[in-house]
């Protein structure tokens, strides 16, 4: 074997790595996104979890991209260790699919109009639809299955190069000894291993062998522990993977590896155990890339059901390897960067964490506001410690955000998250005005000052209404309402009118001498803080309504609603300055 064969080879395996790449990032986005979701909401069961595992493998071609976002969902807390479980055990099935993929390459055509048939015109003209669609589609759909078509091509013309490479080894004596030792179990193993682990991908791996099976002097002997080592060496990726992930992240990436490595083994010990008994005279049978297809499935499904009714007993071994370890839990820790490359569920994670934001913010202000009446300092220290926690929330999400933006996303995705980014300021000063108010608590505890009658009564009015339209906010934005958004610009124009009011009432009673300059300044800091709380409602609604509609103009849309004012914000407005009138 010459350099020009080693350097053939070489760059067989490149093409055979990116075809690889290139069709399984097409299949996903083809799918739009929606393997990643239901991956994770259909996991519930155990066959559930092995049958979605072995589906979305075989779709997007690697049982480490898929053990890898299930890794992810762990250690996000989306899924248990348990139910990661199930799905590895159906990917490490759902990936022998490639091999029958690569079989296609070895098809032949006759002569005539049945060369059509031959691989070498299947891809090419596979090729020239794909870069056809890439090119003069406008569509992004086709973009997506012309990626898949080049990405085949790509794939089938690696292998033909690495298969015109290696075609002379089965003369060469140093090559037909070297797969005579590998008929020893252990070396077998341990070679097919490194190899997996070297190339980080399982159907890599296994191509190459199949690319040497075209030699005619691989046998079903030397080619079985080959196979054996492959399945465990895919692990490897996935282990890599969870090197920054909590425990049990940590524990279903170990998980991958005891599957694969208890279930070789096992097969191997009763399969050569057999052999010593029995002497199987099938192994000395030459393989073809097809026959190593066929091996490669069953081994996979013999350690699929081997290891399937003992999932509890995979977690329990996987928990031995890797210790609990107690830590404060991150309230971002949702946001897992390996989401990224999947838009989807990258929203979605956002969404639930944003959402959870806007909870808390709604406990500042309600913590905050009870203050006024039953002040505490182990309140007060509650306002502040959530009003911390908007700030992380805000600095997670908006830069979980602003990487995500820089992803392939469909027009809805990008809609989608435009709204976050627009939002989690607004919720984030929320929390801001939540601490403003507590600390006015604060002073009007510390300082010992009473209100007058009057003045409690309407601060008690204006609480309520901005209570009420935080609530309404909140529970729109996380059921993503638009019917119950559109109630909230005319609770906050009662608010504003409120605010106008209250600051007359209080000039009144300076006039009469009933309030002092330094109980006013207190009050006014109050309202204002009010104010804003249900000024940044109405930018969060406004955001929801504007974006989903494919535009975003705050000012535009105000204007329009305060000057066509609609018989429902009418209605909603008349409704809500009767329940918030003051006496």
């Amino acid at each position: 074997m010459g350099i020009s064969e080693v350097i053939s080879l070489l760059g067989g395996v490149a093409m055979f790595l990116f075809g690889m790449s290139l069709m399984g990032d097409g299949l996903k986005r083809v799918s739009g996104n929606k393997l990643e979701p239901i991956l994770f909401r259909l996991s519930g069961t155990p066959l559930k979890g092995i049958l979605l595992g072995t589906g979305v493998t075989a779709v997007i071609q690697s049982s480490s991209a898929t053990s890898v976002m299930v890794v992810g969902f762990v250690n996000s807390g989306m899924m248990k260790v348990r139910q990661a479980i199930s799905v590895i055990l159906g990917a490490i099935l759902g990936t022998s699919i490639t091999g029958w993929v690569i079989c296609l390459s070895y098809i032949d055509g006759a002569s005539g109009w049945s060369s059509l048939l031959s691989t070498a015109s299947l891809t090419g003209i596979i090729a020239v639809v794909g870069i056809l669609l890439r090119m003069f589609s406008k569509n992004q759909t086709h973009h997506h299955i012309g990626d898949i078509m080049l990405g085949f091509a790509v794939l089938m013309f690696g292998m033909s190069s690495m298969s015109g490479a290696v075609s002379g080894l089965g003369e060469q004596p140093w090559f037909t000894g070297m797969l005579t030792s590998m008929t020893l179990p252990l070396l077998g193993i341990l070679v097919g291993l490194l190899f997996s682990a070297l190339l980080q991908s399982a159907s890599a791996a296994v191509g190459i062998v199949q690319a040497l099976s075209i030699t005619g002097a691989m046998t079903l002997g030397s080619a079985l522990p080959l196979l054996m080592g492959i399945a465990i060496g895919a692990s490897v990726p996935v282990l890599l993977s969870a090197l920054g992930a909590n425990t049990d992240g940590k524990r279903t990436a170990f998980s991958y590896l005891v599957a694969s490595f208890m279930g070789v083994m096992v097969c191997a010990s009763l399969f050569y155990i057999g052999d010593a008994m029995f002497r199987f005279p099938f192994l000395d049978r030459i393989m073809d890339p097809a026959s190593l297809a066929l091996t490669n499935t069953i081994l996979r499904l013999a350690i699929l059901c081997l290891l399937a009714p003992f999932t509890d007993v995979l977690e329990a071994v996987a928990s031995l390897i890797v210790p609990e370890k107690h830590a404060e839990a991150d309230p971002t820790l949702r946001l897992e960067d390996r989401f990224l490359g999947h838009p989807a569920l990258a929203i979605e994670q956002s969404r639930q964490t944003i959402c959870d934001m806007a909870e808390k913010t709604e406990e500042a202000m309600a913590e905050s506001m009870n203050l006024l009446s039953r002040y505490s300092e182990s309140g007060f220290e509650m306002v502040r410690e959530l009003e911390t926690a908007g700030d992380h929330y805000e600095d997670a999400l908006g830069s979980y955000l602003v990487k995500l933006t820089g992803q392939e996303l469909t027009e809805r995705q990008s809609r989608t998250v435009s709204i976050f980014l627009h939002t989690l300021s607004d919720f984030e000063r929320i929390s801001d005005h939540a601490l403003n108010i507590a600390k006015s608590t604060k002073e009007i505890h510390d300082k010992e000052i009473d209100f007058s009658e009057d003045a409690e009564q309407e601060l008690s009015v204006m609480e309520r209404a901005v209570r009420e339209t935080l609530r309404v906010t909140v529970e729109a934005f996380v059921n993503g309402d638009l019917s119950l958004a559109r109630r909230v610009e005319p609770l906050e124009e009662v608010v504003d009118d409120l605010c106008d009011e209250l600051k007359l009432r209080h000039v009144d009673r300076l006039q009469k001498g009933q309030c002092t300059i330094s109980h006013g300044f207190v009050f006014n800091d109050l309202i204002t803080n009010f104010e804003r709380v249900s000024d940044h409602c109405s930018n969060i609604a406004v955001a929801m309504i504007e974006l989903e509609g494919g535009s975003f103009d705050t000012h535009e849309y105000l204007g329009k609603v305060k000057e066509k004012r609609s018989p429902d914000f009418e209605r909603y407005f008349r409704d809500y300055k009767e329940r918030y009138a003051l006496g």
